[in-house]
């Protein structure tokens, strides 16, 4: 079982790991190491090899043990130091494989359609593995009943006959650690500048935030011992804090349940009352014939949380709640836009 020893003090501040560049990577790690890596304290679903933050791994290895369900396959994959469950979903397609088209070429004429059968064909067979083949996935780390297992974004069988695909990751994965995992996360307050990420992504968030901290360090430093964060506090700094809060809302992180002059911010990852209204109709509604068999769509579910919970809900705030609610495997995701109950 994973090392869990440790506490939120020796961490860096999650406000600033997006300024390591292995947070937003998939980590070309060691299965052990991975095993061993300790879960963060100030945000679950994060993990920490060292005192780098990571929720995204890329892994290669050899299938040990497989068991099929409908929706996906469950793949045992070794590295030589160790073994991971893999959770790796069908494409909906491979599962109404009697629905496909089943022309033929006539005359040696060429049918469009044959070959496109052939191609799904082909790559239903690429992501069906057995015992002993070679499998790449790439995806996200949970922990479900105290085991630690990847939720693949992407996988697929590896051919490698004179194993020189393995040979190569053999000899890179040393020079990683070296050049990069094994060396401190060291956050480089003097060096930020504005707009070095673009805008939009996970990492702008965290750049800005790191932004805000040390700007208000160097603030703080240039005033007496004591500041009073009152109405003589400088207007600058009350505005980049209102960017950072606006910037944290647009992303759907923090979102205000009621529009009130005293401007209250729920953390939506965190807003127990949200998460519980966002299952409860996923669950309630994947029952009815319309949702049985792909779920239901974001929209549907954005409709009815806003009716049942808060009509200021944005989809950019339920698409992280859906995000979270998926990791800890309270539901899935059937399509990108389709979510149901297990």
């Amino acid at each position: 079982m994973a090392n869990d020893q440790g506490s939120a003090e020796d961490e860096p501040p999650s406000l600033l790991w997006g300024l390591d560049p292995v947070f937003s990577a998939y980590a070309r790690l060691y299965i052990k190491d991975i095993l061993q890596m300790r879960e963060s304290r100030q945000v679950p679903g994060i993990y920490f090899y060292k005192n780098h933050p990571l929720f995204q791994v890329d892994v290669l290895g050899t299938v040990v043990y497989k068991r099929e369900r409908e929706d996906f396959y469950c793949y045992g994959v070794d590295d030589s130091t160790g073994v991971i469950n893999c959770l790796c979903w069908k494409d909906e397609k491979w599962r109404n494989q009697g629905d496909s088209v089943r022309g033929s070429s006539h005359g040696g004429v060429f049918n469009v359609e044959e070959q496109l059968r052939k191609l799904c064909e082909a790559q239903r067979i690429g992501c069906m593995l057995e015992i002993g083949d070679l499998l790449r996935v790439r995806g996200s780390l949970k922990t479900s009943r105290e085991q630690r297992e990847i939720m693949a974004s992407s996988f697929y069988k590896v051919s490698d006959p004179v194993m020189d695909v393995q040979i190569a990751r053999m000899l890179d994965m040393p020079q990683l650690y070296r050049d990069c995992y094994n060396k401190p996360f060291q956050v480089p307050c003097g060096e930020l500048e504005a707009g070095t990420t673009d805008a939009g992504g996970p990492s702008n968030i965290q750049s800005l935030l790191g932004q805000s901290v040390c700007i208000l360090k160097e603030f703080l430093k240039e005033k007496e011992e004591s500041t009073s964060v009152g109405p003589s506090f400088p207007t600058q700094v009350k505005n980049l804090l209102k960017e950072t809060l606006k910037l944290l809302q647009r992303e759907g992180e923090i979102f205000r349940k009621v529009l009130s002059p005293d401007e209250l911010y729920h953390v939506t990852e965190q807003d127990k009352d949200l998460l519980a209204a966002i299952r409860d109709v996923i669950r309630e509604d994947s029952k009815r014939e319309k949702y049985a068999e792909k779920g239901c769509h974001i929209l549907h579910v954005l409709s009815s949380v806003r009716q049942r919970y808060s009509r200021n809900l944005s989809r950019e705030a339920l698409e992280v709640a859906l995000k979270f609610l998926e990791c800890n495997s309270d539901i899935i995701s059937t399509t990108d836009s389709h979510y149901t109950v297990l």
